[in-house]
């Protein structure tokens, strides 16, 4: 089961994080972002009615869109977004008992980790992926290149500063998939009746991806 969720990430590579004022806007923001190509969306616990919103998707997209809940930090928050419908758990730091909670339930499990010591600790506690958050804080791709240096193995997740300029190297270095925030997920563009702009980022942001691997 948590094989064919990672084949779906790693095929898109995009991991949008949706933060949105409203439910509204963020039905809007998906809708936007497919039309665009891009199929996967993390919501997070931090949209209003962020389960109600995780179920509405499920129940409109189901196999077309995979979901994920993203600022999730404790195992209860787990399994409600699971059973919303997130197919993959995301938190922005590292928390053994979420890892736990959605391995438990044949999830993909990908916490938040930043130094060395974390990620590790990330990896060996059970995680899918680690998100390295905030990447470009500390360097970003060429900090991606360094972790992975001596630890080969890991399966990383930048998260944080990632834009279109940036996503090529991100990729080069090493990255699985990229973790999107606002260069993408815009909801600014959605609340001034310009959709197309997030299309088109999605859209780019697919290309870019497409041609940093071939």
């Amino acid at each position: 089961m948590s094989a064919e969720i990672k084949a779906e990430l790693e095929r898109v590579g995009l991991v949008p994080v949706l933060r949105a004022p409203s439910e509204k806007l963020g039905h809007a923001l998906v809708e936007a972002m497919i039309a665009g190509g891009v199929t996967v969306v993390e919501v997070t616990m931090t949209v209003p009615g962020a389960i109600d919103l995780l179920r509405a998707l499920k129940q409109k997209y189901g196999k077309q869109l995979l979901l994920g809940s993203g600022t999730v930090t404790t195992a209860a928050q787990a399994t409600a977004t699971i059973e919303a419908g997130a197919e993959f758990v995301v938190s922005p730091s590292l928390h053994p008992e979420v890892i736990a909670k959605t391995k438990e339930l044949g999830k993909v499990s990908i916490p938040g980790a930043l130094t060395p010591t974390e990620v590790i600790t990330a990896w060996n506690a059970g995680a899918d992926y680690v998100k390295v958050f905030p990447c470009s804080a500390v360097g970003g791709a060429s900090y991606l290149k360094a972790l992975l240096a001596p630890f080969p193995e890991l399966q990383l997740i930048p998260t944080g500063g990632v834009t279109q300029q940036t996503a090529s190297d991100f990729l080069k270095a090493g990255a699985r998939a990229l973790g999107v925030g606002s260069d993408l997920v815009n909801a600014k563009a959605i609340a001034d009746g310009k959709p197309e702009v997030v299309t088109n980022a999605a859209r780019a942001y697919l290309e870019i991806i497409r041609q940093a691997r071939s």
